[in-house]
């Protein structure tokens, strides 16, 4: 079972498999939690039915991810005790306090509010609804507050002591506020945020390519491109900032990032737009770079020195070739979201923003970017930590449990069946509901079409009344039973 790799890289492999299924749920919660919040309180400003329509509909798919996100986290955290019980012992005076701090205060705040905002309608005045949806929102960030600082901590620690081989806290404030915890909270934060505009377009642009032009479309449709439109630019601000903090304070990463081999003395460093970083011959092969275009975004000079990997040993280097395509993936993929949005900033200005089949096709196919961009930089903020799992501190070789690869192995495959099926389930659920796309429940049709009315459901998870066979009949017939 051991499947020819050693302990160590089997679970690595099965923390990446599992933390790459939980945060995406996470992510649709936190952006889709603020989302709710702005359509009930443009509800309670305008009393118009369409934004309660519009919560309602999206409030289920709010819930599915949020109890998939929990029952992932949940099984993701067993494995510190698990697999990386030495990291537990080591760093567990940090990360443990950190992470209890994330229950006492997010978890709790969600669990409290999270009944009255999914079945409080009608039985709570709108404004006690809005604010228990209000602290959902709030929750879902703090929640990330907590989870960003101790995976910044492991990115550049501050603010311990080391006696008798543990790592004992000194200054809380140090290490709740790491050199990289700004940055990386607002890129994060940014991103769910993304994830969901990303999400709500793509499924209205699947609508108006269909036929749809009722208010409850067109309405989300031009609610998430104006998001993405204010979202993508401020990205890639804070992205430049965030490269600047890796620079300073992990430049092994960003040289492995950049495919940078050796330190430019003698002029600026190239971008590289593609290349094939070997590690065992320390360059990157087929390179098509920019001259210069390196030191100028990274240090704000046409000629400005950026350290090479062969300034580091080669038991301190990432694995380039991993990081270098997964940073230009995420790049690249915020420049089409970029993209995206003045697109449709245009196509607006135009009067051709809900008639633009072309516009709506790129809106649909742009639909699960945000995953997959947010995947890109999850794979490289923590592959470019290798070999650390504490940067500087502690290599991940030492926070390994005694286990066998074997052991290690078996679980690994039931971890992916397991998740295939349990989670399949509930993507498939989350897919089809948004195929059925909004319904009128409040509010009267613009155009009636066959596919445009479906019968309303109310409840989300254990509050959604229909069955799974129901949500995936062909909804054309919606009109007809």
């Amino acid at each position: 079972m051991s499947l020819g790799l050693t302990a160590l890289e089997l679970a690595r492999i099965q923390f990446a498999f599992t933390v790459s299924f939980h945060i995406i749920f996470p992510a649709i919660s936190i952006g889709l939690a603020s989302f709710l919040a702005i359509l009930e309180w443009r509800w309670l400003r305008t009393r118009n039915p369409i934004y309660q329509d519009l919560f309602k509909f999206w409030v289920k798919i709010f819930a599915v991810a949020f109890g998939m996100g929990v029952v992932s986290g949940v099984v993701m955290s067993y494995q510190f005790g698990t697999n990386w019980s030495e990291f537990s012992r080591i760093a567990g005076s940090v990360t443990g306090p950190l992470l209890a701090y994330e229950v006492l205060t997010a978890f709790f705040l969600e669990a409290g509010f999270l009944g009255i905002m999914l079945f409080g309608w009608g039985r709570v005045g709108p404004r006690a609804h809005f604010f228990s949806t209000l602290m959902v929102a709030v929750g879902t960030c703090i929640s990330m507050f907590w989870i960003l600082s101790s995976n910044s901590w492991m990115q550049t620690p501050q603010g311990f002591a080391i006696e008798n081989g543990i790592i004992v806290p000194q200054d809380w404030l140090a290490i709740v506020f790491n050199p990289s915890f700004p940055y990386r909270l607002a890129h994060m934060a940014i991103a769910a945020f993304l994830v969901s505009a990303l999400l709500v377009a793509g499924t209205a642009a699947w609508h108006l390519i269909k036929g749809r032009r009722d208010a409850l479309v067109k309405t989300s449709f031009s609610m998430a491109m104006w998001l993405i439109l204010v979202l993508s630019p401020l990205q890639v601000f804070i992205g430049d900032l965030h490269g600047l903090n890796t620079l300073k304070h992990q430049p092994v990463k960003l040289a492995a990032m950049e495919g940078h081999w050796e330190t430019n003395h003698d002029g600026g460093m190239p971008l590289y737009l593609f290349g094939i970083p070997d590690m065992q011959a320390e360059k990157t092969k087929y390179a098509i770079g920019i001259p210069n275009v390196g030191s100028l975004i990274l240090t704000h000079s046409m000629d400005g020195k950026v350290t090479g990997l062969k300034d580091f040993a080669p038991e301190d280097r990432p694995n380039s070739l991993i990081v270098f395509w997964s940073f230009r993936i995420m790049v690249g993929l915020g420049i089409l979201m970029l993209l995206l949005a003045l697109w449709g900033a245009w196509a607006r200005q135009r009067g051709r923003f809900y008639e633009s089949r072309s516009l709506h096709r790129f809106a649909l196919i742009m639909g699960p970017s945000g995953f997959i961009a947010l995947l890109a930089g999850w794979f490289t903020t923590e592959v470019g930590r290798q070999p650390w799992v504490v940067y500087g501190v502690m290599r991940t070789r030492d926070a390994l449990s005694p286990v066998s690869a074997e052991q290690v192995g078996l679980t690994l495959i039931i971890f992916v069946l397991v998740y295939c099926v349990v989670f399949g389930i509930g993507i498939y659920y989350i897919l089809r509901l948004m195929h059925k796309g909004p319904e009128f429940i409040h509010s009267a049709p613009e155009d009636k079409t066959d596919s445009a009315v479906i019968q309303a459901s109310r409840r989300p998870l254990s509050s959604i009344r229909e069955r799974i066979e129901d949500v995936t009949e062909d909804p054309d017939q919606g009109d007809k039973k």
